[in-house]
């Protein structure tokens, strides 16, 4: 039995086209940089018209949200997934901060990507998915709590400053200033502490 009804072939061309060219882009910016990039750079590295790019989105800027949004929905998953097998405080803040910093350096071109444009993506941090991602910690705090796993505190300063304190070590983790071991370490002390301070 099929999981749902087979695509038309035009539909398989449409995803087929817009995948490829955020696979150009994905290169393109991390190789020259989200700036020095153009539309002609990303349309060079598939074989597509100019004219087809812009079906499909109405400058490079949408094109840098997409991968965003992309990278950042998997990067979400993987962190909630972690965080909600910890049975213990120390493994839930642990544990997924070290899924996010290893997500970060699975995929090279993404991982060179995000490096090249960080202070660009700095700009998207008010964006949905990073929104959703701090929504979605905010919530597993509140689980948390009511498991008795987390100490009781305000959950949704405590998902701000946690996903900020992310955001930025992330981006040593990305230029190899800091390991995801060290970075998981030092996170998660500051944060397993300052969350056993609030709940005495």
């Amino acid at each position: 039995m099929s999981g749902g009804p087979a695509l038309g072939k035009r539909e398989r061309t449409k995803q087929a086209n817009r995948a490829a060219i955020l696979e150009a882009a994905r290169v393109v910016f991390a190789e020259l940089g989200f700036g020095a990039a153009s539309v002609r750079d990303i349309v060079r590295r598939t074989d597509l018209a100019t004219g087809t790019f812009y079906n499909y989105f109405p400058d490079k800027e949408s094109v840098l949200r997409a991968l965003v949004e992309e990278s950042g929905d998997e990067a979400r998953a993987r962190v909630r997934a972690a965080r909600r097998e910890g049975a213990t405080l120390e493994s839930f803040v642990s544990e997924g901060f070290r899924a996010y910093f290893a997500y970060l350096l699975e995929d090279r071109d993404m991982a060179d990507l995000l490096r090249r444009n960080a202070g660009t993506i700095r700009t998207m941090y008010d964006e949905p998915s990073v929104l959703a991602g701090t929504a979605e910690l905010e919530e597993d705090l509140r689980d948390g709590i009511a498991a008795g796993v987390v100490p009781e505190h305000d959950t949704g300063l405590m998902a701000a400053a946690m996903v900020g304190a992310a955001l930025e070590a992330g981006t040593r983790v990305l230029e190899g200033e800091s390991s995801v071991d060290d970075a998981t370490e030092l996170l998660a002390s500051v944060f397993v502490a300052g969350l056993r301070a609030l709940g005495r």
